[in-house]
């Protein structure tokens, strides 16, 4: 079956149903991607840092 042989209504809806789908597909991406950098914002840069300096600090001595 030939996408030229249906109806240009039909044609018109497959077309949005597409987007449709790939729009969600999108969204459900986006909030995966959200939920996977959740945790690396509760964390501090400096915290880390102060805690490996001083983590060398102890073996060091």
């Amino acid at each position: 079956m030939q996408f030229e042989n249906l109806s240009p209504l039909t044609q018109i809806l497959l077309v949005f149903g597409g987007l449709v789908v790939l729009f969600l597909a999108v969204i459900a991406n986006n909030n995966r991607n959200k939920s996977k950098r959740k945790p690396r914002n509760t964390r501090a840069f400096k915290e880390r840092l102060k805690a490996k300096r001083e983590e060398k600090e102890k073996e060091n001595a």
